[in-house]
């Protein structure tokens, strides 16, 4: 089959002024086009509302790509100070993150340029990224900042194109919109054949070379000294050197080669041809000049041996003082401190910088097995064939030490076989980082929401065994430790299981430490959109149960198997928190409920799991249970073993319940089901732009 199919055709179109040039497959225009990547216009979402709060005007944007993909130069860009935007694509699996942007007033958006939280967020983009869409919402329709800031925007654009202008951009959002459409590109990546190589390429034509692509795919290009296209018969063609002199000078006789030329001093004389006064006339023996270059050689060689010697003794010395740098900077003085003057002598391994690059293959991309909020995690074989989990932060700036050694110091307190075991760190990296057991099952939230290979172990027993170990941890951490601990961000992503599916909860980066005479403590806000506690988010006063809450969200997703934010669910149902207890309270429970734990669980459980799940997520912590009567609950329940669709129901009736619950979710589906534009006219779009 022919590789190059019409999707990498372009259209030059030249009814425009000034000629326009348009992929053929999307009509999408390009205004910058190289042998690896193109750009197109950005096309920003938006909501608008008015001084009620009542939403008044919207857009959202789709955009997929058949052989192309998004580059991983571009950022998800959100603009707003009441608003939070969802991106799902598709990268050969599905693919979903958020970003959102939170400020009270608008003295408190910074005017410096910078997109740093306040006003605008921005987040990375995976790679081969072939298919996105937009789902922009906000938290109070806008009504607490409507007089400086109405609508909310997002967008996908390279890196560095867009310089957020503050209160300029958030009130003025119809030029910001139209700015952002004509000057931020999106970057596009492109390859022959993404899954690809060049072993079983045949599209490079003549006098051409296959070279592959990082991250899947090939292309192709002239080889030294030819030049034309590639792709298409009859191939490259050689280039005369010989002709363009300004680029390849030559003052004696030149002469072409396919690929190359020859630049030589005419008969008589010797020297460089390609450099004016060259050549040189001579009635020297070949002997003398044999000579004469061999010693030139020879002193060079001895020259060049004393330098690099003397570059190498300096070069040691400065990785010497760079890696003490690190040393402090990353605070290993001030852990030191710590750990002795809290009295702890559990030994940790401080780990060398050559042993972790060995034990990753130098850090290659292909051992990264997790990206986080503070870092990313790779795989690594130490050399006494342990395998391990080497967490290494992406960040770098004045909290980086203080972050670190909260988290050392938080997992030097913790003994427990449901939490991941600390073994050792490194402080000699220009990034701190750690060395945590391997625990190889993946993570809560895969094998809930995952469809590959399947969840046969995951039954309603599992599912309560995996809900009181992962509880117990926390309940550990909050009353168990020299100090209590929250967590901050707990999530079924953060829940690991290893080879027995043993829960072991995971990633304190966010976790804070609380004096024994507080019962709260006031941070800045952190945790993951769809887990945060409602009450914390709007107090910034953290408490023990702000993980309670978390831990509820978690308890729903184990019972409807839906994940916390569900994009293709109604705006009301989007957040699963607000839908399962909405579902609890209108008698809706059992049309959430995953069939086979109606199959598998009783009722009572059911429905005692539920006013559970209820009672984490009431809005004000106080009403919530401790992890401690959450533990206890949970437990309670995995011990009651009696079977009423045994004893109390007949086969009818249980096939009745479950018919009734898959006509209810078929019914909901359909409801939700809503019409994806693939394309937008220039009419209804200027209906659409923000006033």
């Amino acid at each position: 089959s022919n590789t190059l199919d019409n999707s990498f055709y372009v259209t030059c179109n030249k009814s425009y002024e000034k000629p326009k040039l348009f992929l053929r497959s999307s009509n999408k225009e390009i205004y910058n086009i190289s042998d690896s990547e193109l750009r197109v216009h950005a096309w920003p979402s938006f909501r608008c509302y008015g001084q009620d709060g009542v939403l008044y005007n919207e857009y959202e944007w789709y955009s997929g790509l058949s052989r192309f993909t998004f580059s991983q130069k571009n950022k998800f860009i959100v603009l707003g100070c009441d608003d939070y935007a969802l991106i799902r694509g598709t990268k050969g699996t599905d693919f979903s993150s958020g970003c959102l942007g939170v400020c009270g007033k608008a003295d408190d958006v910074p005017n410096d340029g910078q997109c740093s939280g306040s006003g605008c967020c921005q987040t990375s983009i995976p790679r081969g990224l072939n298919y996105y869409n937009v789902t922009l919402n906000s938290f109070r329709n806008h009504t607490d900042v409507w007089s400086f800031n109405k609508c909310g925007l997002a967008f996908l654009g390279e890196e560095g194109s867009f310089e957020f202008r503050g209160t300029a951009d958030l009130s003025n959002t119809n030029d910001t919109w139209h700015r952002i459409q004509s000057t931020v590109p999106v970057v596009i990546d492109w390859v022959i054949t993404p899954h690809g190589n060049c072993s079983k390429s045949t599209a490079c034509k003549e006098n051409s070379s296959c070279y592959d692509v990082d991250g899947g795919g090939y292309r192709c290009r002239c080889n030294t000294g030819y030049d034309g296209n590639p792709y298409l018969d009859p191939g490259c063609h050689d280039i005369n050197e010989c002709d363009n002199t300004q680029a390849n000078p030559c003052y004696g006789e030149c002469s072409n080669t396919p690929g190359s030329y020859n630049c030589t001093c005419p008969f008589g004389s010797f020297g460089d041809a390609t450099t004016a006064n060259g050549c040189q006339h001579t009635i020297r023996s070949k002997f003398s000049s044999t000579i004469f270059i061999i010693a030139m050689v020879f002193g060079l060689l001895a020259i060049l041996s004393s330098v690099l010697g003397i570059f190498y003794g300096i070069r040691r010395k400065k990785l010497m003082k760079l890696r003490e740098k690190f040393f402090e900077q990353n605070g290993g003085v001030l852990l030191k401190q710590k750990i002795h003057s809290q009295g702890s002598h559990e030994a940790m391994t401080l780990f060398s910088v050559s042993q972790l690059r060995k034990a990753t293959d130098n850090y290659a991309h292909e051992n990264i097995i997790g990206r986080g909020g503070y870092g990313v995690v790779y795989k690594g074989v130490l050399s006494d064939k342990r395998v391990v989990a080497i967490k290494k932060s992406k960040i770098v700036d004045g909290n980086q030490a203080e972050q670190f050694i909260n988290e050392v110091l938080i997992l030097t307190q913790v003994i427990h076989r449901n939490v991941v075991n600390l073994l050792g760190c490194c402080l000699e990296e220009e990034v701190p980082v750690l060395v945590y057991e391997f625990v190889s099952n993946n993570t809560l939230f895969h094998h809930i929401h995952s469809r590959v290979g399947g969840m046969s172990w995951l039954s309603w027993e599992n599912r309560l065994r995996v809900a009181v170990e992962a509880a117990g941890a926390l309940a550990y951490l909050h009353s168990e430790t020299i100090m209590p601990i929250i967590h901050r961000d707990v999530k079924s992503t953060n829940i690991l299981l290893d080879d027995n599916y043993t829960a072991k909860i995971t990633d304190f980066g966010a976790s804070r430490l609380v004096p024994l005479d507080h019962e709260q403590v006031t941070t800045l806000i952190q945790g993951t959109l769809g887990y945060l506690d409602p009450e914390y988010f709007n107090t910034s006063q953290l408490t023990d149960k702000s993980d309670v809450y978390s831990f509820g969200v978690v308890l729903a997703e184990i019972i409807t198997g839906k994940k916390p934010i569900g994009i293709d669910r109604s705006n009301v149902e989007k957040n699963l928190a607000t839908y399962f207890v909405n579902s609890v309270l209108e008698n809706r429970l059992y049309g959430i409920v995953e069939p086979r734990i109606l199959r598998e669980g009783t009722l009572e459980q059911i429905q005692a799991l539920a006013d559970l799940v209820k009672r984490c997520l009431h809005p004000q912590g106080r009403h919530r249970p401790t992890m401690k009567e959450v533990v206890a609950e949970l437990d309670s329940l995995r011990r009651f073993t009696t079977h009423p669709w045994i004893q109390q129901q007949t086969f009818e009736e249980t096939k009745s319940l479950v018919l009734e619950v898959e006509q209810y979710k078929k019914t909901e589906n359909n409801r939700n089901k809503r019409m994806v534009l693939s394309t937008v006219t220039p009419e209804i779009l200027a209906l659409r732009s923000p006033l």
